[in-house]
């Protein structure tokens, strides 16, 4: 069943009016009829409704609310990941593969490694954004993650005390592991912090332990960086959520 995402106005007594790009998508490539059911989400509360189209015209599709889905698809932890602004497409993998796993949100992190630079931040959020939303839908998210806007080492020491375990996947890292660090810390708030293609610096490295981030192995092989901070999520949800 497809799932679409609506704001606050488009809800009325016993009607959802769907708009704009999903009308698009609901009339022009899925050629959905009249009474077929979808699942629309409210993204300001995350509830969900079971619906059926009542009318499809160029300017709405107006569905009827069947029932309210009780069935709560987001993870019991939040994980945020501090992200070390990779090159090309990379990051595009990153947010789609990170929001189908369970990511509360992603923070586009410049680093001294960090060979992308991003050249007009507002519209690249407005992509990542859009993309972040696509992933929600295909894997009935309840919530749609944010991407925010691009920060830097010093934000990120800065945020550190608002969550229970950050994690810096670091390479030269040699005596604790991920495993390690998640079978002893019962937390429901972790942020994870990658590296882009050259990794975290020393210094990067050694003010986030300063602040209060604890250094981890992945393992025994050295991950690409769009690789590292799905293979935290998936262990991270393995040990909290499954």
């Amino acid at each position: 069943m497809y799932k679409f995402f609506v704001e606050d106005n488009q809800i009325e007594n016993n009607e959802i009016k769907i708009m704009n790009d999903d009308l698009k998508h609901i009339s022009n490539v899925l050629r959905m009829r009249i009474g077929e059911e979808i699942l629309i989400t409210n993204k300001n509360t995350a509830e969900t409704y079971k619906c059926s189209i009542k009318e499809i015209n160029k300017n709405e599709a107006v569905c009827t609310i069947i029932e309210k889905e009780e069935n709560d698809t987001e993870p019991s932890i939040k994980v945020d990941i501090f992200q070390g602004i990779p090159k090309s497409d990379k990051m595009e993998t990153i947010i789609q593969k990170s929001v189908e796993l369970g990511v509360s949100k992603i923070f586009p992190v410049s680093m001294k490694n960090c060979v992308a630079k991003i050249k007009d931040d507002i519209k690249k959020q407005e992509r990542w954004q859009k993309i972040s939303e696509a992933a929600a839908k295909q894997s009935k998210r309840n919530i749609i993650p944010s991407i925010e806007k691009s920060v830097d080492i010093k934000y990120l020491c800065s945020k550190i005390d608002e969550y229970d375990l950050v994690l810096v996947a670091y390479e030269n890292e040699d005596k604790k592991t991920i495993k390690d660090i998640l079978k002893n810390n019962k937390v429901e708030k972790i942020a994870i912090v990658v590296g882009p293609e050259g990794g975290l610096t020393e210094k990067e490295v050694e003010e986030l332990i300063k602040c209060g981030a604890k250094a981890v192995s992945l393992g025994k092989r050295i991950l690409r960086t769009e690789t590292a901070p799905i293979a935290m999520l998936s262990m991270i949800m393995y040990e909290y959520d499954l």
